[in-house]
């Protein structure tokens, strides 16, 4: 018989390895929620299957090694089966924009008790700790994730500035892009390591920006073809 006891998410199988390695909740619940959600088109109704084949495309899965990778990982908190829930997120956009996606699928659920935000900084040390109610994040999830529009408030203040880096950094102006755009010359794998150290506060990885240079890079060819055209 599984003793029930407190959940805790995880951003992501590296903090979840850390805390394995050095035993830091010792004996407490873990899982990790392995996701970039600020990257890639998603659904309304979170781990619906639906959402499943949209985020399995993102990321060039099947919907069943996505399920294996992001959902069964989960399966204690879909279940149901603790007596509370801690969250432990990084400050940048892209853990920020995972927790916005647990906190509007509790709210979907209708979780009626309060959560624990533990924000870590390096080597995930806890630097913030917040207690939130989800009652309204479902909200804010489908304005930001699915509308793109900026809410009037957001609490607390880590997932503020998550989202307001979220609804930028795509724009072609924003300081990303237009850096991206400048180092065209750059090789791919140099260009990425360059980045990942500049843009901190967003947390992308290497996946996501390879992507973005790769979109970025066809879409100057493209302009070019059409001029000489």
């Amino acid at each position: 018989m599984i003793q029930i006891q407190p959940l805790h998410i995880l951003n992501g199988q590296e903090m979840y390895n850390y805390f394995n390695k050095t035993n830091f909740l010792e004996q407490e619940r873990m899982i990790p929620f392995n996701e970039a959600m600020c990257y890639g088109n998603t659904t309304g109704e979170l781990f619906s299957q639906e959402f499943v084949e949209v985020r399995a495309m993102v990321h060039h899965v099947t919907p069943e090694q996505y399920a294996d990778i992001t959902l069964k990982p989960l399966h204690s908190l879909f279940s149901g089966n603790f007596t509370s829930i801690e969250c432990w997120f990084d400050a940048d956009m892209f853990c920020q924009i995972n927790l916005l996606t647990i906190l509007g699928w509790l709210d979907q659920q209708h979780y009626q008790d309060p959560i624990t935000l533990h924000i870590v900084g390096e080597q995930f040390k806890p630097v913030e700790c917040f207690r939130l109610k989800v009652e309204g994040y479902n909200a804010l999830y489908q304005q930001v994730v699915m509308d793109k529009t900026m809410p009037k408030v957001i609490h607390p203040a880590p997932l503020k500035k998550g989202v307001e880096l979220y609804l930028n950094y795509r724009n072609k102006d924003s300081d990303l892009m237009l850096d991206i755009q400048r180092h065209q010359a750059v090789p791919e794998t140099e260009l990425v390591s360059a980045l990942i150290e500049k843009f901190q506060d967003y947390g992308l990885g290497d996946v996501q920006y390879i992507e973005l240079i790769r979109e970025q890079r066809k879409k100057r060819i493209t302009g070019i073809s059409i001029l000489e055209d």
